[in-house]
């Protein structure tokens, strides 16, 4: 398939012109002329690149593509500005925007080809990482469905995660890291016999040592994609404890990682609030308790656990889960 660009230009003869330049090339070009051209295209079909002259009728370049980088369906298209001034301001305002190449009118053919070319090709790429970054969601996803003690566990987790996460005034990165851990965070039991799995009673001590393998499977199938690097950390070391006595590491206090703490409360937390066999699930209230517990035995985080229990009885979340037991709270005791 021949690469799709979207060229915004208001000026007839430019449109032209650059058209035939990269229809040399082999590229599939769309022309609009405004704004709203522009829209409509990229609502009905996204293309792999975008030029986009600052000045059109019936909008702005600049905020065009500010809303394009602002989507997260549309914020890793390459954006090229074109402009008819070499003045620093308007690359100033292209940047803020978040632009990823300047062309300024009138337009050298072997320029355009080349920006062109290494935009497609860094395009193309993060495209690949990206596939891959949902094949291994898909793979998370699939792992809690095969088993119905875990079902929305991880949506929940990620939720939470995230609310937690803004609450402690984290980062954009650091938000996506833990939403995306919610998913990924027991991935690792995909090398987990479904008999120590799906195991409706207590664990031996082999099965134990079997299940306590998933944190670090579950690194090393995330590790080789780039994308997901401060996923990491949250997988590794989201059951170990304040006090040293989690796994694998046996990590204690501040070496723990602050992401791996936030989703470790939320883990204990939505296990604590789920439906089990031998007792329903904890009020909000309850759950709060036995967790404040666990902080002054030293297995949690007294700060971050202060934050979130005002963020739970701020936010009143349901006292019950599905009446489906959450297998997973073996995992965090």
């Amino acid at each position: 398939m021949p690469h799709r660009i979207l060229l915004v230009e208001d000026d007839p003869v430019q449109r032209t012109l650059l058209k035939e330049i990269l229809a040399l090339e082999r590229i599939s070009v769309t022309c609009v002329g405004d704004g709203g051209g522009a829209a409509h295209e990229l609502r009905s079909n996204i293309p792999d690149l975008v030029l986009l002259d600052v000045n059109i009728p019936d909008g702005n370049g600049f905020e065009i593509c500010r809303s394009l980088k602002a989507n997260p369906e549309t914020q890793l298209i390459p954006v090229v500005l074109l402009t008819g001034f070499a003045e620093s301001d308007d690359r100033v305002r292209g940047i803020e925007a978040g632009a990823d190449d300047f062309l300024t009118k009138p337009i050298d053919p072997i320029e355009l080809k080349a920006r062109v070319r290494s935009l497609l090709k860094r395009k193309e790429y993060t495209d690949e990482l990206d596939s891959a970054e949902h094949v291994l969601m898909a793979l998370g996803a699939t792992i809690e469905e095969k088993d119905p003690y875990t079902k929305g566990h991880c949506e929940r987790i990620s939720l939470l995660s995230v609310q937690l996460g803004k609450k402690l005034g984290l980062g954009r990165e650091e938000l996506r890291a833990l939403k995306i851990a919610g998913t990924l965070h027991d991935i690792g039991k995909v090398i987990v016999p479904d008999s120590i799995l799906l195991k409706p009673g207590p664990l031996d001590f082999h099965e134990w040592s079997i299940m306590r393998r998933h944190a670090e499977a579950g690194e090393r199938i995330c590790k080789p994609l780039r994308s997901i690097q401060l996923v990491l950390p949250i997988v590794r070391h989201h059951h170990e404890k304040q006090d040293g006595s989690g796994y694998p590491d046996g990590l204690a206090g501040a070496e723990i990682p602050l992401l791996a703490s936030v989703m470790q409360l939320v883990d204990v937390y939505d296990a604590l609030t789920t439906d089990r066999p031998y007792r329903a699930a904890l009020s909000v209230s309850r759950a709060l308790t036995q967790m404040n517990i666990e902080v002054e035995n030293g297995w949690w985080n007294a700060e971050l656990f202060r934050v979130f229990a005002a963020l739970m009885l701020e936010e009143a979340y349901p006292t019950s889960r599905p009446a489906v037991p959450n297998r997973d709270d073996r995992m965090s005791a």
